[in-house]
């Protein structure tokens, strides 16, 4: 006996998407008044949730497969380009001595945020 296999997060996230915006289209274009409605929306709130969590899957599942590509992979846009550093933290400091102090408190207490 065969086991029917799992569908992708792909998969799940358009057949989220797609019901989701179809409850939508029932809603507006029927506009029931009663807890149908509330049932409807919160059908739809849910699957929508739940189409968003599948296509960050997605997104994660193809950021680390572009990763494990091997040891002489640069560094792409998003990764830090000094010390460690992100670019909100830089936008939060704003300022290079701060900048500075943080990475060398960093490099002396030999924390790392990887």
């Amino acid at each position: 006996m065969t086991r029917i296999p799992r569908p992708t997060a792909l998969a799940v996230a358009v057949a989220a998407a797609l019901a989701a915006a179809s409850l939508v289209v029932t809603l507006l274009a029927w506009r029931p008044s009663s807890m149908v409605s509330v049932v409807l929306a919160l059908l739809c709130v849910l699957l929508a949730m739940i189409a968003g969590v599948a296509a960050t899957d997605v997104r994660q599942r193809r950021e680390e497969a572009g990763r494990d590509t091997g040891p002489e992979s640069t560094k792409g846009p998003g990764q830090p380009v000094s010390g460690g550093v992100d670019a909100d933290t830089v936008e939060a400091l704003d300022s290079r001595d701060a900048l500075r102090a943080v990475e060398e408190r960093r490099r002396a207490n030999g924390l790392s945020d990887r």
